[in-house]
């Protein structure tokens, strides 16, 4: 039998062994010292960065917070635009810089004819890019051989992509700009438009075409976006709820002259304006000329008491309808006894009215009205305004109708700058669209004592509490004013059921701020207005909307009303008519 043995290895063997292991573990530990020394270096850098960088920023902000020698300079906001993209055009912006006109890098698509190979082939692959073009005028146009022949304006930047990857010889593109309106239809009528070579064609881009063009700094207008909102909004609902031809709708600071909202229905989107032919396109507040009605019996009493031919216990009779001339002369709302001069305004009696013109005589009437500009085009930056139609000879039965708003025809701007003086102090301030630099005085001409303003504005709320304007009033805000109902002159007569509701008001009336217009052009009866088509019951509810939504804006807080009413007017106890007191 055969036994093996085990042989145990020598110490020598044992010992290279140990070696061999002992030089892996220091060529390991060296290896992950080496990753660990790398590691330690990577993260001090970095340490090191975010070090440096947030010390940066301290020392920016010590610098600002404590070392920049004026704090109050304002920080300059970053630019829209980079020198690359400057404009030859400058903005328009609102009262408040939101941006009603700015102009956008475009490209126009031209040709050399002469260079193009194949028209036909030209002309069908254009067409196949751009579906718009008809085919057969861009290969009259291709054939014409002329040196520079327009394609397409205004090309979209995909556009210009596909039309370059076409590369068809002789085809270019012309760097230029797009006039882009914002707002839309907001205020088309006002700023206006330019045409395909950007030169303005209408509105303020128009009048000011000389200062618009190589500016950067915008041109800042009077209007305020959100009174405009505000004005156009309820405008639209009532000429859409009255199904009538169009409205009008201004707002104007009593202290400036400043335009804050000035609106024309129907109106249009100026970014893709309707022909120049298109009932849209007509500019009501400053274009059109209308008989305003009753609300002229305002200037007519305003003319009156500032002469000293009436005062406030005045009266006037009333019984009957006044012939003259050949005409006779009635009252919608007929008291049939004489009146006081409150009491014309409040039941808006023409009766009265015309025989007060005629007790102070056409030369006073006519006087006035020349001092508020009514008798020549109304003084506004925009090339659309119209001259008024005022009656030549002046005479008595002149004299009688101009006193309630009759044979003659103003633009609605006239109107509103008319009342805004007789409620600021007796100041005509002329009317504009460019804002006014805050803390600047503006000046203005006297055309009634402040007498006889003060008397004017308490008149003016009486017709709201006690008149025909009730439905103006809101609560808290003092509104004063006025209604106007004229029939519209048409083939020879005057049209009953075609009328033009109006109502011209001021608020607060203790202390008038702003002057609003509202007229509504030819409004139909409804169930809301009680089947009536008055200034009361059409165009005063809308004022009384405007107000009670645009006064918080402008940061006019509500008050209440002594119980008294208007100072200076009192009503009798014994009969219930109005009395004037001093």
């Amino acid at each position: 039998m055969t036994f093996f043995v085990p042989r145990r290895p020598s110490p020598g063997i044992d010992a290279g062994r140990d070696l061999q292991a002992a030089a892996g573990s220091a060529r390991l530990d060296g290896t992950r010292q080496k990753a660990l020394d790398i590691g330690r270096g990577r993260l001090v850098a970095t340490a090191g960065a975010f070090v440096a960088a947030f010390a940066v920023v301290g020392l920016r902000l010590v610098d600002v917070a404590v070392l920049d020698p004026d704090p109050a300079r304002p920080v300059p906001h970053a630019e829209a635009r980079t020198e690359a993209l400057v404009m030859d055009r400058a903005d328009i912006a609102d009262r408040n810089g939101v941006i009603l006109a700015t102009s956008l890098p475009t490209v126009a698509l031209y040709a050399k004819a002469a260079e193009i190979l194949d028209v036909a082939e030209a002309a069908t692959r254009l067409a196949s890019v751009l579906p718009e073009l008809d085919r057969r005028e861009v290969m009259a146009r291709l054939a014409s051989g002329k040196g520079f022949v327009y394609l397409k304006r205004n090309l979209t930047p995909r556009q210009h992509y596909d039309v370059n990857a076409l590369g068809i010889p002789g085809l270019y593109f012309e760097k230029g700009e797009r006039r882009v309106y914002p707002q839309g239809n907001l205020v088309a009528h006002i700023v206006g438009m330019t045409d395909v070579d950007n030169k303005g064609v209408a509105g303020i881009e128009r009048r000011f075409e000389a200062v618009l063009h190589g500016e950067r700094t915008p041109l800042t207008l009077s209007l305020d976006v959100r009174l405009q909102t505000v004005v156009r909004n309820e405008l639209a609902r009532t000429v859409r709820d009255h199904r009538a031809e169009g409205g009008i709708g201004l707002m104007m600071d009593v202290d400036t002259g400043e335009l804050l909202a000035a609106v024309s229905l129907p109106d249009f989107d100026p970014n893709e304006p309707p022909p120049a032919t298109a009932l849209a396109m007509f500019n009501r507040v400053t274009k059109g000329v209308y008989e305003m009605g009753s609300t002229f019996k305002l200037f007519n009493t305003a003319a009156a008491l500032d002469s000293g031919r009436a005062d406030l216990s005045s009266s006037f009779d009333a019984r009957g309808p006044l012939k003259i001339g050949g005409y006779e002369i009635h009252d919608s709302h007929g008291q049939n006894r004489w009146l006081t001069v409150p009491e014309i305004l409040i039941h808006s009696s023409n009766i009265g009215s015309a025989r007060m013109a005629l007790a102070m005589g056409g030369t006073i009437q006519r006087a006035l009205l020349e001092r508020i500009g009514m008798t020549a085009p109304p003084p506004i930056e925009l090339p659309e305004v119209a001259a008024p139609l005022v009656p030549d000879p002046w005479r008595d039965i002149s004299v009688a109708t101009v006193a309630y708003g009759h044979g003659i025809s103003v633009t609605p701007l006239h109107l509103l700058a008319g009342v805004a003086a007789l409620v600021g102090g007796g100041e005509y301030r002329q009317p504009t669209l460019l804002a006014h630099r805050e803390g600047e005085p503006v000046s203005g001409q006297r055309v009634v004592k402040p007498q006889t303003s003060e008397q004017m504005r308490r008149l003016m709320r009486l017709a709201v509490t006690e008149g025909t304007g009730k439905h103006a009033d809101v609560p808290g805000y003092l509104v004063g004013g006025k209604t106007g109902t004229a029939e519209k002159a048409g083939n020879g007569s005057y049209r009953k059921k075609a009328v033009l509701s109006s109502f011209v008001a001021a608020f607060p009336m203790d202390a008038p701020k702003l002057a609003v217009l509202v007229m509504i052009d030819e409004p139909e009866a409804n169930a809301v207005s009680h089947g009536q088509i008055t200034g009361g019951w059409v165009a005063a509810p809308v004022v009384a909307r405007i107000v009670a939504q645009t006064a918080p804006l402008m940061g006019l807080l509500p008050r209440r009303e002594p119980a008294a009413g208007p100072k200076g007017i009192a009503t009798s106890s014994r009969s219930g008519e109005l009395a004037a007191v001093e």
